[in-house]
C-alpha cells in the first residue's frame, strides 16, 4: 500500500546556506573544472616536445588578454581547491570540524585564494 501526503524532507528551500556548506560545494565544482584543463595541459607538453617553435607560438597565443584572464581564472580555482583541499584533509584527521573554527579557516581560504590569484594576476599581466 503507498503512502501519501508523506512530509518532504527539508533541503535547500528551507536552510540558509552556511559558509562551509557554500564552500564544499564550490570545492566541487572547481575541482570538475580542473579536470577540464588537462587537454590545456596536454597542448602545452605537446608545445615542449614539438618545439621551441610551437612552445612561443602557444605562449604567443597565450599572451592574448582574454587568455590571461582564463589564465587568473584558473589560478584561482587551481589555489582555491588546492587550499579548500588541505582543510578537507585537516577535517578528515578530526582537525578544525568545530563551527567556529571552520568558518574561520572558510574566510582565511578565501582571503589567501584572493591574494595568490592577484599576485599571479600582477605576474602576468
Amino acid at each position: 500500500m503507498k503512502k501519501t501526503n508523506l512530509p518532504i524532507s527539508p533541503h535547500l528551500q528551507i536552510y540558509r546556506p552556511q559558509l562551509t556548506s557554500v564552500l564544499s560545494i564550490s570545492h566541487r565544482i572547481s575541482g570538475f573544472f580542473l579536470v577540464l584543463l588537462l587537454p590545456l595541459i596536454m597542448v602545452w607538453l605537446s608545445c615542449l616536445l614539438i618545439g621551441e617553435f610551437a612552445y612561443l607560438s602557444l605562449i604567443n597565443f597565450l599572451s592574448h588578454k582574454i587568455c590571461k584572464f582564463f589564465l587568473i581564472m584558473i589560478c584561482f580555482g587551481f589555489s582555491y581547491h588546492m587550499l579548500n583541499g588541505i582543510r578537507h584533509i585537516f577535517w578528515d584527521f578530526g582537525i578544525g570540524v568545530e563551527i567556529k573554527v571552520s568558518g574561520l579557516w572558510g574566510i582565511i581560504i578565501l582571503f589567501l585564494t584572493s591574494m595568490v590569484t592577484i599576485i599571479f594576476g600582477l605576474t602576468i599581466l
